[in-house]
C-alpha cells in the first residue's frame, strides 16, 4: 500500500468535512476525488502531503506520516496544489532542467517532456508569456517529470481547455 487511511476525520470549526474516511491506495492505481465544492477534496490532498493534520484517525504514505518538511517524505511524493509558481522569466524548457538536474534520480530531455504536454513549441518563450492553460501543463509536467511514488494533484483540469484536459488523461 502507497497510501493507508483508516477512520479519518477533518472539522473546520464545529462542522466536519469528512468523518470515519478509510482509504487505501495500491501502487499503480489511481484514486480521484470528485465532488461540489467545500466537501474537503483539496483538505484530503493537503492530509496526504503533510501539511494537515487529520483530528481523527491514522494515515500513512510511503510507509510513515505524511510531512511536507522530511526531505525523504518529499523524495517520494511529488505534488501540485493550487498554482505553484514559476519564474516569470524562465522559459518552460529551462523550468524542467532547472527540476530534473535537482532532484536525484531524474532524467529525461526537456523538449521530449513538454512534446506530449504540446507545449514544444513555447519551449523556450519566457513563463510570464503563457497563457494560464499553457502555465498549467507546464506544471503538471514538472510535477510528473520529478521522480516520486506518489503524485498528487489538486485540481490538475483547472485552466485546461478540451485538448489539454485530453492530454491529461
Amino acid at each position: 500500500m502507497v497510501i493507508s487511511g483508516e477512520d479519518l476525520g477533518v472539522a473546520i470549526d464545529d462542522t466536519w468535512l469528512f468523518r470515519g474516511l478509510n482509504v487505501v491506495v495500491d501502487t499503480g492505481e489511481c484514486l480521484v476525488l470528485a465532488g461540489p465544492n467545500g466537501v474537503g477534496k483539496s483538505t484530503f490532498l493537503r492530509l496526504l502531503h503533510g501539511t494537515q493534520r487529520p483530528a481523527e484517525g491514522s494515515l500513512t504514505v510511503c510507509g510513515g506520516t505524511p510531512d511536507e518538511r522530511r526531505a525523504a517524505f518529499l523524495r517520494k511524493v511529488s505534488v501540485l496544489m493550487d498554482d505553484f509558481a514559476l519564474f516569470d522569466e524562465l522559459s518552460p524548457r529551462q523550468h524542467l532542467d532547472l527540476l530534473l538536474r535537482s532532484h536525484p534520480g531524474a532524467s529525461g530531455d526537456p523538449a521530449e517532456l513538454l512534446e506530449p504536454a504540446g507545449l514544444q513549441h513555447r519551449a523556450d518563450a519566457p513563463a510570464a508569456d503563457l497563457s494560464a492553460g499553457q502555465w498549467r501543463r507546464l506544471l503538471i509536467v514538472a510535477a510528473i517529470a520529478r521522480p516520486h511514488e506518489v503524485l498528487l494533484l489538486d485540481e490538475p483540469e483547472r485552466a485546461l481547455d478540451a485538448e489539454g484536459r485530453e492530454w491529461l488523461r
